[in-house]
């Protein structure tokens, strides 16, 4: 028995095994998007990943700096003999034109997982709020320089669970959107307020705003804070994981009130039924550009069936 197939003996079940992947969307609004004309989806995949054996990338975010876009995602680590241990890090593609993309490398790895970059622009610097349950605490890291190098700035909150931490800035707060299930079942979101970026966050008093809802508890990519408009996206978890994004608008935000309202339908994007979406899609991080239309980043996935179809995947060809 090849080695591989034997250490994955152990590791199952191994009957179905998701492979995620990013592309790029773009449409008339951040609610109405469709693959962008032009760009080969996916424009981001495993097989990209150039410094280390990735068994997936995930929950990209995008930046615009100097005419250059920044995408920063997840990138799963994969370690150990049959891909057994895996451990996210952010990792970073660059392009001019949102059309092809060149992989820069891995930007931040910690002892622990890290996934779902969420990254923004404050006062002239770069920071980013990457996904650090494994550390106990949403920690906030600073770009020296960007995009290449982060730094640890402080812990905004520590506690058992915080899942796709989402932070944005409205009527002079920054506003703490993030999911807290103890069981992971995606299906509490809390929020959180303060008045200065690093603390002292507080609970809002109408938090849990959603609880016992896995269709639009857990976070699915930055929050639209436009002046017009307040957009959350949302995982849908109601089936399994991340089979869809739906999307709610807030009505109030304020200290001491919180209403939202879905919009329309709800559902932003869903799985296409063949390729490389196939099953689902659960981020996006929409863009507006300055002819008014809307350039997105979003990841989906499919499935690999069965150890062997796993080990023949882990084994192809990167590059």
């Amino acid at each position: 028995m090849h080695p591989l197939h034997q250490a994955m003996k152990g590791l199952l079940p191994l009957a179905l095994v998701r492979e995620v992947a990013i592309g790029i969307y773009a449409g008339s609004s951040p609610l109405s998007l469709a693959p962008l004309a032009g760009a080969v989806n996916p424009v981001m995949t495993r097989r990209d990943v150039t410094d280390m054996i990735a068994s997936f990338v995930a929950d990209p975010f995008l930046l615009r700096v100097d005419g250059t876009w920044h995408l920063f995602f997840e990138a799963v680590r994969v370690t150990g003999l049959g891909g057994g241990e895996r451990k996210g890090e952010i990792a970073v593609a660059t392009s001019q034109d949102g059309l092809r993309w060149a992989y820069r490398g891995s930007v931040l790895e910690e002892p622990f997982h890290l996934s779902y970059p969420y990254v923004f622009e404050w006062n002239s610097e770069h920071y980013m709020v990457p996904e650090s349950y494994q550390a106990g605490a949403v920690r906030l890291y600073r770009a020296d320089p960007f995009p290449s190098r982060w730094v640890f700035v402080a812990n905004l909150l520590e506690g058992p669970v915080f899942l796709d931490s989402s932070v944005f800035r409205r009527d002079g707060r920054w506003w703490m959107l993030t999911e807290t299930s103890p069981l992971r079942r995606n299906d509490t979101l809390r929020l959180f307020h303060a008045a200065d970026l690093l603390g002292p966050w507080v609970e809002h008093p109408r938090s849990p705003i959603v609880q016992g809802d896995r269709r639009i508890a857990r976070p699915a990519g930055r929050v639209l804070a436009a002046p017009d408009r307040l957009l959350r996206f949302a995982q849908d978890c109601s089936g399994e994981y991340g089979t869809s994004v739906r999307a709610l608008e807030i009505t109030s935000l304020t200290p001491h009130d919180y209403r939202e309202v879905e919009c329309g339908p709800g559902v932003v994007l869903a799985g296409s039924g063949h390729g490389w979406n196939r099953s689902g899609m659960h981020h996006l991080d929409p863009h507006e550009l300055e002819d008014g239309r809307w350039l997105a980043c979003a990841d989906g996935w499919t499935t690999v069936r069965g150890p062997r179809q796993l080990a023949a995947w882990l084994r192809r060809p990167r590059g």
